[in-house]
């Protein structure tokens, strides 16, 4: 269960990245309140997820979902660039979150 908090998590963390973009630097507030209700849900699930994985394993698996998901989105919703470069990057994050989940079971 605590996979699925991390995931969980991750998302959660992808939400707040993305509701600060949209918040135009917390001036809107609907965006500003996702943001906040975002990261708490981060925060609260990356918590229960820390109770059973090693935090090493656990912090880095939560960054690169974030880092990662926060790109694809970027891509997807606000036309940033999708440089063959970048997404080879972006690639070897998931290989390195796909590792740590491996060896942190």
């Amino acid at each position: 269960m605590e996979w699925i908090f991390l995931l969980i998590s991750g998302i959660g963390e992808i939400g707040g990245v993305t509701f600060i973009k949209l918040s135009n630097g917390f001036r809107k507030w609907k965006p500003t309140v996702g943001a906040a209700a975002s990261s708490f849900v981060s925060f609260y699930f990356l918590s229960l997820a820390l109770r059973d994985i090693p935090i090493g394993t656990a912090y880095g698996i939560w960054t690169g979902i974030g880092a990662a998901g926060s790109v694809l989105l970027g891509m997807a919703l606000f036309k940033e660039s999708r440089d063959v470069r970048k997404l080879l990057f972006i690639a070897m994050i998931i290989a390195g979150v796909a590792g740590l989940r491996v060896i942190g079971a």
